[in-house]
């Protein structure tokens, strides 16, 4: 009688309801080009739960049809009532999509992170598996194909089926099934649907640059390594030179998060570090600038790559916290300025600056093989100052770190002028 009850109370709690405002609004900025039925995603897919005890529930909700086919899609979801066991904990949640990289899955223990900083949180699998339980889940091996799995993630479905119809394409797919759990999150009765935001790692930072310029529902954005302008530079710059012009001219405009950051209307940060060998800091600032409102930035040096050290920045739940809970906001460093054998740079901040720090280098190599020296800044009144780096110098930029610890930055200035 006692499980009786929980579950009963468990689908009271976690049911869907009717939720205002729920439809994703086509901005005018998006191209013509883009494929994706925004009516219909709006709308919560159907789902079914597969473990409704554990402190991080799973479920499998309807996704897109590939090759004329039905498709399921796997996701955890927690929340701070899942973890305690009591979901009568659960009312007018903030919510977090939580989006994979390459070789990754969903991740139990990222829902739960953000279930633990007070958080409703789904994260699904992108490439039609399910991880194993009680395993290490970052291992490729310890994951199920799904028998209604959609299309895998690897390069042929990535790039090799661009001459296929857009909708039997890999992109398609994870953009659609992102958005379609960010409308069953947003459809719970425990949800605030007004307070939601996405977040993603490496090819779930590219999705995320995406997913923020096609549904303008979300308050609040952080991509983390991924970016767009692919075809410029990145680690597919061989791949995506194998095609013929017109498949890669294609792909750009179906694919490239290029064509959908200049519609990004939610607050954005942008993090990554100076090294990064999929998404270097010439493409990165150019997606950066490509987002027309309110964005920020944390570049750091020679941050490491991968799922862990992806979502283990504190910006990024204080970034989010700020949209979404009031939370104090992350300081803001404006772009640096060079005079008088100086750069600059003004900053705003309610939190307190801690210090500050010019990150420059000198080296002619590629972007992301170039090694970095660090000088302190100075704080005061409201702008950051040090000396200009030496005017053999080829990129630089400031970073401002606060009392708690939060680090954001400047954009990345190029060149050797600039530094003169």
């Amino acid at each position: 009688m006692k499980q009786a009850t929980h579950l009963c109370l468990l689908f009271l709690t976690l049911a869907t309801v009717a939720v205002a405002d729920d439809s994703i609004v086509r901005s005018p900025l998006l191209p013509a080009t883009t494929p994706w039925n925004l009516a219909e995603l709006s709308n919560p897919p159907e789902f079914a739960w597969q473990d409704i005890e554990s402190s991080v529930r799973s479920l499998s909700y309807a996704g897109e049809s590939y090759q004329g086919k039905p498709t399921r899609v796997f996701a955890y979801y927690a929340s701070p009532g899942t973890l305690q066991a009591n979901i009568l904990l659960d009312r007018d949640l903030p919510a977090v999509v939580l989006v994979h990289g390459g070789g990754g899955t969903a991740f139990r223990e990222w829902a739960e992170l953000w279930a633990k900083r007070g958080y409703a949180a789904i994260a699904m699998d992108l490439a039609g598996y399910r991880p194993h339980e009680g395993v290490n889940q970052h291992q490729r091996e310890n994951r199920t194909r799904l028998a209604e799995g959609g299309p895998d993630q690897g390069d042929d479905e990535k790039f090799g089926s661009i001459d296929k119809e857009a909708e039997q394409q890999w992109p398609y797919h994870a953009v659609a099934n992102v958005i379609r759990a960010h409308s069953l999150i947003r459809s719970f009765a425990s949800v605030d649907a007004d307070r939601t935001a996405v977040t993603g790692i490496s090819w779930g930072g590219y999705l995320t640059c995406i997913v923020a310029g096609v549904d303008n529902r979300f308050k609040a954005a952080v991509p983390v390594y991924g970016c767009g302008f692919l075809h410029e530079n990145s680690a597919w710059l061989d791949r995506l030179g194998r095609m013929s012009p017109e498949q890669r001219d294609r792909w750009v405009k179906l694919w490239d998060p290029s064509q959908y950051l200049p519609a990004v209307s939610m607050p954005i940060l942008f993090v990554n570090g100076t090294n990064d060998f999929a998404y270097p800091l010439d493409s990165y600032m150019k997606s950066i600038a490509a987002v027309p409102g309110e964005k920020q930035t944390r570049i750091t040096v020679k941050m490491p790559h991968g799922h862990p050290p992806g979502w283990a920045p504190q910006e990024i739940g204080l970034f989010i916290d700020h949209y979404l809970r009031g939370g104090e906001p992350l300081a803001t460093v404006e772009a640096p300025t060079v005079a008088a054998g100086k750069v600059s740079a003004k900053y705003r901040c309610v939190v307190p600056l801690e210090k500050a720090e010019l990150h420059f280098t000198t080296d002619d190599k590629p972007i992301n093989q170039r090694e970095w020296q660090t000088v302190t800044a100075t704080v005061a009144d409201g702008v950051v100052t040090a000396d200009a780096p030496p005017a053999g110098a080829t990129a630089w930029f400031f970073t401002v770190t606060d009392t708690r610890g939060a680090v954001t930055s400047s954009t990345v200035e190029f060149g050797l002028t600039a530094a003169k």
